[in-house]
């Protein structure tokens, strides 16, 4: 029965105000969600050989689960159906590196003489941009700005690729073991997901499960939509920007159009250094041509416009309810915090804290679902207590 009215002394009445079960999150909760994004951080930076494996393990969990659920429509047994569509992703990257390896060849000089050459190709294009702002504005020539920058660069990348970029890429290849991670969690995620999300609605409460269940679907159904919008932008991203470079002459411009796209995925820094990337092989493959590499910032520039104004509203949309201030806000802190691990994890983490904490906020703020919850666990404390002899 529901009540509306309340009676007065003296036999008035006087409406209730409606209640309202979709609560807006407050600062309790806003709270609770950046503190816990920020220790989630700092446990993340000393286990992110399972953190990134992890996540990228739920990226191809929602990239895969439609052609596993299309599998399960036609009959397939869930075990046999997680199996198909697991190793026919990885039959479908191992012939694409086959490819790409016969259709590449060799190259001439090894990798540590090939970003050499990029590298001192990229200081050489600053060190030009230095000259015509000087000329341009004789304040700089008199500060005498290109040598002093010259000099920091020329102290600092003397062995670089010798101190410094050899023990990062050993590094990064000590990451491979780790990544191998991701397929096979992965192939668990989609056999197995149902029986965690099971598990789960058994230890909520029963008042609570309807709207839990409706919750959790919602939640479901948002990260589907974002990982799939994710990968078709990065494909349009990628086909961009290579038919951008393949027209200003810039080599391999599938590849380096792939890797820009992969760093647009850190927020603002990735796209700052797929750029200077970009930039570094345009000006070094057009033999020192300034107009190559100005040509190669204008594509660069107009991929990131298309971006913001075609690409993502098409494929990304709204899925994520996110405040722009908010988002600034905590890749800050995420760098702070954790350094680049945390500008890279910083925001699917506080995607995922957001989701729980809005839900769980929802869920005790609500007045009718505690109403249910204390009266289910007075009638279990009743029927538990009927037989005993006081």
């Amino acid at each position: 029965m529901k009540i509306d009215h309340i009676r007065l002394p003296g036999g008035a009445q006087r409406r209730l105000p409606p209640v309202n079960h979709e609560e807006a999150a407050g600062p309790l909760v806003w709270t609770g969600i950046i503190a816990s994004t920020c220790v989630l951080l700092l446990v993340t930076q000393h286990m992110l050989w399972l953190a990134i494996p992890f996540l990228l393990a739920i990226i191809l969990y929602y990239l895969l689960l439609p052609p596993m659920q299309r599998l399960l429509r036609m009959g397939m047994g869930r075990n046999m159906a997680a199996l198909v569509v697991g190793g026919s992703f990885l039959l479908a990257v191992a012939l694409a590196v086959l490819a790409s390896i016969s259709w590449t060849s060799a190259p001439a000089d090894s990798w540590q003489t090939m970003l050499g050459r990029y590298l001192q190709g990229g200081l050489s294009f600053v060190r030009t941009l230095l000259l015509g702002l000087e000329q341009q504005f004789p304040i700089l020539h008199d500060i005498h700005l290109s040598q002093v920058i010259n000099s920091q660069f020329t102290a600092y990348t003397e062995d670089f690729v010798q101190s410094h970029l050899t023990g990062f890429v050993v590094s990064v290849a000590g990451w491979f073991p780790a990544l191998l991670l991701a397929p096979f969690l992965t192939f668990f995620f989609l056999r197995d997901g149902h029986l965690f999300k099971k598990f789960l609605a058994r230890a909520v409460p029963n008042a609570f499960f309807e709207r839990t269940l409706c919750l959790l679907h919602e939640v479901d159904q948002t990260a589907h939509r974002y990982f799939q919008g994710l990968a078709w932008l990065t494909v349009l991203d990628t086909a961009v920007l290579a038919l951008g470079l393949w027209a200003i002459g810039v080599s391999s411009p599938v590849v380096l159009g792939l890797i820009s796209a992969l760093l647009a995925w850190v927020p603002y820094v990735g796209s700052i250094v797929g750029c200077i990337m970009v930039v570094m092989v345009a000006f070094t493959d057009g033999a020192g041509d300034p107009v190559v590499a100005y040509s190669a910032i204008g594509v660069f520039i107009l991929v990131r416009l298309l971006d913001d104004f075609v690409f993502m509203p098409l494929t990304l949309g709204r899925s994520l309810h996110m405040h722009p201030l908010i988002t600034v806000l905590m890749i800050f802190i995420g760098g702070a915090v954790a350094g680049v691990a945390g500008l890279m994890l910083v925001l699917p983490l506080l995607g995922v804290v957001m989701v729980v904490g809005e839900t769980i906020g929802r869920l005790l703020t609500n007045p009718r679902l505690r109403a249910r919850h204390r009266n289910a666990r007075a009638l279990r404390e009743k029927q538990a207590s009927a037989d005993l002899v006081v």
